[in-house]
C-alpha cells in the first residue's frame, strides 16, 4: 500500500514526539486522525479530533496504523477496551522500565511497573487482535523545548544565570532527539522484523552527565555558568533548597542517578529497521526561552 493512501490514528499529537510524527505524516501524504483535549486548527492531512481517553470522540472505522506518543499506560488500557479495526500498532514507552524498577524512590518503581505492565498488555491485545505490536523506548528525550530534564535545566539556568551540578554527576547519557524518534516510529511500520518487539531508541552519541548539562548551557544565550561543587556541598545545597520550597522535584534517586551510566544498545533498531540517530548537539531553538 502506498504512503498516499494510508491512515493513522495519533494520540499524543500535540506532544513533542507526536508533533514531529504528525509533521513527517504529512509530509508523506498520510490522512491523519488526532486526538486532542482542546480544539485544534484544521490542516491538510490531519484532522484534530477533540477528546481524551476517558472520553473519546468518534474515531475512524479503521485506520492503517495506530501511532501512541503519549502516556503508555493510559493507552494500553484503551487499546485493550476499543473495538477499531488496526493491523498495526507502534506505541511509545521509554527506558525508564529498566532503569527505575530497582529503584530506592518507591514513586519511580511503581512507574517502572506500569511501564513493563502497560507493554504487556499492548503486546498482549495485539496479538488477541491478529494485528501487530512494536514498542518504541526512548532515552532522554530532547529537542523540542517540552521534556523534562534538559529543558527544565535549561529553563532554570536562564532563571538564576547559572546551573549547579555535583562533581561526580559523571554517569553516562545518550539524549535523543525528538525528529530521530519521529522518524524511527515512521521506519518501523512497514518492517516485519520489528513485530512484537520492544527497542531502546538511545541518541547517538555518548556523554556524561557533567558534558551533558555544559552543552545544554553553552547553547544559550547568554550561557550561564555552571558550577560543581564537592558532593556533600552539593547535597547541602539541595536539602536547604527544598526546605525552602524549592526543587521539589529532585528526589534523592535522581541525584544518585547523575552518577550511574544510563546506556543502551542501539544496535537491535539499526540492524532491524535502520535506526541513525544524530549526535548530541543542541542549539538555542531545541530549548525553552
Amino acid at each position: 500500500m502506498s504512503s498516499q493512501s494510508r491512515s493513522a490514528l495519533i494520540f499524543g499529537g500535540t506532544g513533542q514526539i507526536g508533533a514531529a510524527l504528525l509533521a513527517r505524516l504529512r509530509a508523506a501524504g498520510w490522512r491523519s486522525y488526532a486526538v486532542s483535549r482542546q480544539s485544534r486548527e484544521q490542516q491538510s492531512g490531519v484532522h484534530w479530533l477533540r477528546g481524551e481517553f476517558d472520553a473519546m470522540p468518534e474515531l475512524p472505522e479503521r485506520v492503517d496504523v495506530i501511532f501512541s506518543t503519549g502516556p503508555l499506560d493510559r493507552f494500553s488500557h484503551w487499546y485493550a477496551d476499543a473495538r477499531m479495526a488496526c493491523p498495526r500498532v507502534v506505541a511509545f514507552g521509554s527506558t525508564s522500565v529498566e532503569t527505575k524498577h530497582a529503584s530506592a524512590d518507591s514513586g519511580e518503581r511503581d512507574l517502572a511497573g506500569r511501564l513493563r505492565d502497560a507493554e504487556a498488555r499492548v503486546f498482549g491485545t495485539a496479538a488477541l487482535r491478529g494485528a501487530q505490536a512494536t514498542v518504541l523506548r526512548p532515552t532522554l528525550v530532547y529537542g523540542a523545548g517540552s521534556d523534562q530534564t534538559l529543558s527544565r535545566i535549561a529553563a532554570m539556568a536562564r532563571r538564576s544565570g547559572f546551573f549547579v551540578l555535583p562533581a561526580n554527576a559523571r554517569g553516562r547519557r545518550q539524549p535523543v532527539h525528538v525528529a530521530d524518534l519521529a522518524a524511527a516510529a515512521q521506519a518501523v511500520v512497514d518492517v516485519a522484523a520489528t513485530h512484537a518487539k520492544a527497542y531502546a531508541l538511545p541518541g547517538g552519541e555518548t556523554v556524561v552527565y557533567r558534558e551533558m548539562v555544559r552543552r545544554t548551557l553553552a547553547a544559550l544565550q547568554p550561557p550561564p555558568r555552571l558550577i560543581v561543587l564537592p558532593s556533600p556541598m552539593f547535597s547541602a545545597a539541595v536539602l536547604a533548597a527544598r526546605a525552602s520550597g524549592r526543587l521539589q522535584g529532585l528526589t534523592g534517586a535522581a541525584v544518585a542517578r547523575m552518577r550511574e551510566d544510563l546506556v543502551f544498545d542501539a544496535g537491535p533498531a539499526r540492524q532491524d529497521f535502520g535506526y541513525a540517530p544524530r549526535g548530541f548537539q543542541p542549539d538555542a531553538d531545541m530549548l525553552p526561552r
